[in-house]
C-alpha cells in the first residue's frame, strides 16, 4: 500500500487514482479516504488524478501521540504534495480538513495550489471569545467531548441523525450507510480523537483566512449542527476574498453522502473553470 513519510516521520497511507490535474481531498474529523465514496470515483473517471490520504491517527495511518495541531497537520498535507511533486491542485476539504488547507495556504504558501474547496468547514473559529461572541462556550464543548469520550460508538450513533439531517425524508440514508460511516469513524484513535477535537475547536483560523488569494469554492448546508452556518460558512465566505459561496438547502454536514450527485457536479465545474 502507498504511504508517505509525514512530519515526525509519521506514515500516511493515500490513495492516488486517475490522471490530470490533481485533485487532493483532505478529510473530516474521525474520517478517512473512504468518506470520499461517490467522489474520488466521480472525478477520476472524468479526467482528474485525486489524491485522498489518510491523517495521522486516521484509518490506516500511524497514530502517534502528538502531532494534531494544524501546524503539524499543514505539514503532513505539504509533505504529500511535495512527495508526489503535485502542481496545480484542487484542494477539497471537509470539515476539520478545511482548517488544515487554511493553514497549508499560510504557512507554505499557494504556490502548488490552483484552488480550494471548503465544504462544511469547521473554520474559521468555533469558540465563544470576547471578540468572537456568537461562538460556543468552551463549557459545553467540553461536557460534550466527555460523553463523546466515555462511549464513542453510541455518541456516534446518536449523532447519526443530526449528521445526515435524516428527519428531512429528502435525505435519504439506509441504516447500512450509518453503519458504515459509524464504523469508519471508530478506526479514528481515541487521542486522535480528542486531540483533533480541541484543535478544531479552540484554533482561531480567521487572519489565516483573511490571507487566502486563491479561487475558493465554500460549500455549506443550512441545516448544518456540526459546523453552524452562521459559524463557519457565513464568516468563512466574509473573511476569504473573492469566494464562491453555495448554501445548500435541507443539507446537514454529511452532504458528501446526502447531497453527492450536487456536490460532484459543483466541484468538476469549479475543478474545470
Amino acid at each position: 500500500m502507498p504511504y508517505v513519510e509525514g512530519a515526525d516521520s509519521t506514515r500516511l497511507f493515500y490513495k492516488d487514482w486517475g490522471a490530470g490535474t490533481p485533485v487532493v481531498f483532505v478529510s473530516s474529523v474521525y474520517l478517512g479516504t473512504e468518506m470520499w465514496e461517490y467522489q474520488l470515483p466521480y472525478l477520476a473517471s472524468r479526467g482528474f488524478r485525486c489524491i485522498a490520504y489518510d491523517r495521522r491517527g486516521h484509518g490506516r495511518s500511524d497514530s502517534p501521540w502528538d502531532g494534531y495541531d494544524y501546524d503539524t497537520l499543514a505539514d503532513d498535507l505539504a509533505a504529500l504534495i511535495n512527495h508526489l511533486d503535485l502542481r496545480d491542485v484542487f484542494l477539497v476539504s471537509h470539515s476539520m480538513g478545511g482548517g488544515e488547507v487554511v493553514r497549508y495556504l499560510t504557512r507554505h504558501g499557494a504556490g502548488r495550489i490552483a484552488r480550494i474547496a471548503l465544504i462544511s468547514a469547521s473554520a474559521p473559529f468555533p469558540m465563544k471569545t470576547e471578540d468572537n461572541p456568537d461562538g460556543i462556550d468552551l463549557d459545553l464543548f467540553n461536557k460534550g467531548l466527555e460523553i463523546m469520550n466515555a462511549d464513542r460508538p453510541k455518541w456516534l450513533a446518536d449523532y447519526a441523525a443530526p449528521f445526515f439531517a435524516l428527519d428531512l425524508p429528502e435525505n435519504n440514508v439506509s441504516p447500512e450507510m450509518v453503519q458504515w460511516m459509524i464504523q469508519l469513524c471508530l478506526q479514528c484513535s481515541p487521542r486522535a480523537t480528542d486531540a483533533c477535537n480541541r484543535t478544531n475547536f479552540t484554533t482561531d483560523l480567521r487572519e489565516d483566512m483573511r490571507q487566502i488569494r486563491v479561487p475558493a469554492l465554500i460549500i455549506h448546508g443550512d441545516r448544518d449542527v456540526s459546523a453552524p452556518i452562521h459559524l463557519c460558512g457565513k464568516k468563512s465566505a466574509e473573511l476569504i476574498p473573492g469566494n464562491r459561496f453555495i448554501v445548500y438547502e435541507n443539507a446537514a454536514h454529511g452532504l458528501f453522502i446526502t447531497h453527492a450527485d450536487r456536490l460532484n457536479a459543483d466541484l468538476l465545474a469549479f475543478a474545470s473553470e
